[in-house]
């Protein structure tokens, strides 16, 4: 079939197989000139097939020759309905893998549930025997437990309303959104989706059952963002949730101090995802921050941070972190010459000035690139294998 993109609001319902699959080698491309990194040779990478979870599995392979096994929760095609952007990403990177003689194999299934933490387990002791680097990248709307509930996360304040401008993803027009304050029970369920204590249990789990290496690392992504953001981000449920997961990383340290475990958070860039697209304010940022950081050629995208990340930041001779003992891939967007611009643009962005002031086209351009939209060297009016 003639596979087209259907956007609904923040989401497209379409994936392009061959689209996916372009945008999968040109990561591989980059990693590759990038050299050699020091990454571990044994790689789990939980929610490792979009975004920061995929460009993390693609730095371990390529740049740093690892066997990989994933873990996502995506929907192959069905009918006239094609498969999730991830499940063609995930089969496409198979395939690079082992076309390069690498082990890489994928679970799909709730990351969540004590069945596919089992399952990773078998795989590990079956294939790979243990473990050095786990990446947890999960992002998710809701959880199910094992006694049957079910948390769902809400993208709200805390505090009050909170009123800012915001970019209308319906036709990039600037108008104000007002988000209502969460509750406290929506702020727990959140931190119970998107904070750490899934992580904390992975890495239990994977330790009781004697799959983690000596001295093996953990990495978890957070994302922090400026002090405009912070009613809807920082000081929201989503902050809330992420100060959660920072928490987490201290308490694996010390549970797993005796096998010589170590947990790092790294703060990454904000960058378009489709949980990003979901936030109110923060497109509307993230556009203005696109048109700043590619003006001072300081621009990247996910594979450009996970390349850095696993090349100067994480497996250089020692971690580099801030005084909180954070790794802060966020130090070119957190600049103060970046800030003070985007501060300027967002004080004067209007409806008639925003594809001046502000990245629309990029934004849009990343956004579709996520589906295999948008692809260079890709025919969208040939007719594909879904």
């Amino acid at each position: 079939m003639i596979v087209e993109p259907k956007v609904k609001g923040f989401i497209c319902t379409t994936a392009h197989p061959v689209g996916c699959k372009e945008n999968v080698k040109k990561q591989i491309t980059y990693i590759k000139s990038l050299g050699e990194n020091h990454c571990p040779k044994k790689v789990l990478v939980i929610g490792a097939s979009t975004g920061y979870g995929l460009a993390s599995r693609i730095a371990a392979a390529f740049g740093g020759h690892a066997d990989t096994l994933g873990v996502m929760f995506e929907k192959e095609a069905s009918g006239k309905r094609t498969a999730t952007p991830g499940y063609y990403n995930t089969r496409a990177f198979e395939e690079f893998a082992q076309e390069e003689g690498l082990y890489a194999k994928s679970i799909n299934g709730d990351a969540f549930s004590r069945e596919i933490k089992e399952k990773v387990i078998e795989t590990i002791q079956k294939d790979m025997g243990k473990v050095d680097l786990v990446v947890y990248s999960l992002a998710a709307p809701r959880r199910a437990m094992a006694d049957g509930t079910v948390y769902q996360s809400v993208l709200k304040t805390t505090g009050e309303v909170y009123t800012q401008k915001s970019l209308d993803l319906k036709d990039n027009t600037i108008k104000e959104a007002s988000i209502e304050p969460a509750t406290e029970e929506e702020i727990f369920a959140t931190e119970k989706v998107m904070g750490g204590e899934d992580w904390y249990d992975w890495m239990m789990a994977l330790s009781r059952a004697g799959v983690l290496s000596d001295h093996a690392v953990t990495v978890a992504y957070s994302y922090i963002g400026p002090e405009l953001t912070y009613p809807i981000y920082y000081n929201g449920t989503i902050g809330a949730a992420k100060k959660n997961l920072h928490s987490y990383a201290g308490k694996i340290n010390e549970d797993l101090k005796a096998a010589g475990v170590s947990a790092y958070i790294s703060v990454n860039k904000g960058l378009v995802t489709q949980a990003s697209s979901a936030i109110p304010v923060v497109p509307l940022y993230f556009a203005i921050l696109y048109k700043v950081m590619k003006e001072k050629g300081i621009h990247e995208g996910c594979i450009e941070q996970m390349g850095r990340l696993f090349k100067d930041k994480l497996f250089g001779e020692t971690p580099v972190t801030d005084a909180q003992g954070l790794i802060r891939m966020d130090d070119y967007e957190m600049r103060e010459d970046v800030q003070a611009e985007i501060r300027d643009a967002w004080a004067k962005v209007t409806t008639d000035n925003v594809k001046e002031l502000a990245d629309i086209d990029g934004y849009w351009q990343d956004f579709y690139q996520m589906f295999g939209f948008g692809m260079d060297h890709v025919d969208y009016t040939a007719d594909v294998e879904v």
